[in-house]
């Protein structure tokens, strides 16, 4: 009979700071291990402290509680397998990102990042120290290699490894979603698999982490590429993986092979599962939101009842005398739809006290943006009043191209805790309702079918904040918004690529500029779902006081 190692694999959902929280998911997955027979239970990276950490990790305080939770881990899985566990360390004075093996009641082995990700969302320059290109560690007979993360984007760390005895690679990550990116690891992978002709098991985490979603998708490959076996992504779960020992080496057992959604389906579930875990992990139990009648609303509205669940969301109209009776209409009937909580709370009032109040410092003054804004940034106030008096958290709604060009009110239609859709283009917005009104999942906790109503979906947009006002008035059509924008932000181009791309030089000119001033407005703004490497936060980081424009 051939012999055998069974790994167990957390993909698990770690949450930054809850030490106690994670070493009980620690906890439970060794004792799920250890009764499968396994002779090694492994969870992702910094699984103990949480990730992305940033700088918590650097408190000295903290750095001593992680210790405190992992000896005491250590010392309750004594009897059974090897635990392989993340966790930042200290050393002779040095912070390190640390793969710990915990066997036998201590810390028997332990792997140091060696590659620091430098860039997007992660700054581990800053916070760790580089450790060493080492060798793999035992468990029983058996020598395994753990390149942590970014260290498998790198031949070194992987070819050192195989060079020093490693049988095979176990890959810890905390690595988060964009689009694409699962193709993007897996290339990666490959490439280590050649290399070393080693068999590769890459363990991810799931979940969301303010605007980090990891996605879990966790997967093995045996020598040559192969793909062994795919774990589902998003889903926080246990497996047993078997290797065999045969003539060539360990090699692992296939199994199955999960399949994974297609991009609209995986985006959507980013934002549902942002929204979720950004909720759970804040404390947070319902959410309210301005129900315009538009279409921004009405998705964050879905994301939020998929989400949450209908009785935890509140669409709240706050019509003035330029909210249409098709708006009003639209918006109570997808709120119906949803099976969500529906509140008509009309601003005329306070904004006619409001109007008053400023009378004498207005007088001589023509009416414009200043009035208009007056609306927004009442509703704001309301809403959030509502937010303050029931506990619910305010979700903003407003859609990528408007974050990028600033077309929103500070402290107005922005205020909120989160906001879904940060990182969605218009354009995409519109495919997203008709992709949720076609499809359902287990995951949605809203009701299935149409839920957004086709009257929101292919009207004009406007943000009726005076007579017959339409988006296109202030900003070129979406279309051609986007595309320009998708050059200038998502991928860092210039007005010559505009240029190329067959738009104007001037509209060009004027979407950069209106890009730059803007950046006062998403320094204030809501965290919300990465879903590309051009988020705006962390992946995107411009001053605020900016006076350079492209003079190509």
């Amino acid at each position: 009979m051939a012999e055998r190692f069974r790994i167990t694999l957390g993909q698990l959902n770690p949450t930054v700071g809850d030490l106690a929280g994670n070493a009980a998911l620690a906890r439970d997955a060794w004792a799920q291990g250890r009764d499968a027979g396994a002779d090694l239970v492994a969870l992702p990276e910094m699984f103990i402290a949480g990730y992305n950490a940033q700088d918590l990790v650097m408190k000295p305080a903290f750095q001593r509680d992680v210790m405190t939770h992992i000896e005491a881990l250590a010392a309750e899985c004594a009897d059974g397998p090897s635990l392989a566990i993340g966790a930042p360390i200290v050393e002779e004075g040095k912070l390190y990102n640390a793969y710990l093996i915990l066997k036998g009641g201590k810390i028997a082995s332990r792997s140091l990042k060696h590659h620091l990700p430098n860039e997007t969302v992660f700054d581990e320059v800053r916070i760790f120290d580089s450790g060493p290109l080492g060798g793999p560690y035992s468990v029983g007979n058996t020598r395994i290699g753990s390149p942590i993360c970014e260290d498998a984007w790198h031949e070194d760390v992987a070819e050192t490894l195989a060079e020093t005895g490693a049988e095979f690679l176990l890959v810890p990550n905390g690595s988060p979603y964009y689009r694409g990116k699962f193709d993007t690891r897996l290339s990666h992978m490959v490439a280590r698999v050649v290399e070393t002709e080693l068999p590769l098991i890459y363990l991810n985490m799931v979940g969301g982490q303010d605007d980090q979603i990891f996605d879990g998708a966790s997967f093995g490959l045996n020598p040559g590429g192969k793909l062994a076996f795919q774990m589902p992504a998003f889903d926080a779960m246990i497996q047993h993986i078997d290797l065999e020992r045969g003539a060539e080496g360990w090699r692992i057992v296939e199994g199955e092979k999960a399949v994974h959604a297609e991009a609209f389906a995986q985006d959507y579930r980013v934002m549902v599962q942002g929204l979720r875990d950004y909720m759970r992990k804040t404390g947070f139990k319902k959410v309210l939101l301005g129900m315009s009648g538009g279409i921004d609303s009405a998705l964050v509205a879905t994301i939020a009842v998929d989400a949450l669940g209908p009785e935890n969301v509140r669409c709240v109209m706050l019509p003035s005398e330029y909210t249409s009776k098709a708006s009003l209409q639209d918006a109570e009937a997808c709120a119906s739809a949803l099976g969500a909580r529906y509140d008509y709370v009309p601003i005329k009032t306070g904004r006619d006290a409001i109007t008053q109040t400023l009378a004498p410092l207005f007088a001589g003054t023509d009416e414009g943006l200043t009035e208009e804004n007056i609306q927004s940034r009442l509703r704001g106030l309301l809403l959030m009043a509502l937010s303050n008096k029931f506990g619910e958290m305010l979700l903003t709604t407003g859609n990528k191209s408007e974050v990028a060009v600033g077309y929103a009110t500070i402290y107005g239609d922005m205020s909120g805790g989160y906001n879904p859709i940060k990182d969605l283009y218009k354009m995409r917005v519109f495919e997203t309702c008709r992709w949720r009104n076609a499809h359902h999942a287990d995951w949605m906790m809203g009701p299935k079918g149409a839920v957004i109503p086709d009257n929101i979906i292919t009207k004009a947009p406007s943000a009726e904040l005076r007579d017959d006002q339409k988006d296109s008035d202030s900003l070129p059509d979406y279309p051609e918004l986007d595309a320009m924008l998708e050059i200038l932000v998502d991928n860092d181009g210039a007005i010559a690529d505009c240029v190329a791309a067959g738009f104007d030089r001037d509209v060009a000119k004027k979407v950069e500029h209106l890009i730059y001033i803007s950046e006062y407005k998403r320094f204030q703004s809501a965290p919300g779902p990465r879903l590309t490497k051009g988020a705006f936060w962390l992946d995107r980081r411009y001053p605020i006081a900016n006076r350079w424009r492209d003079p190509s």
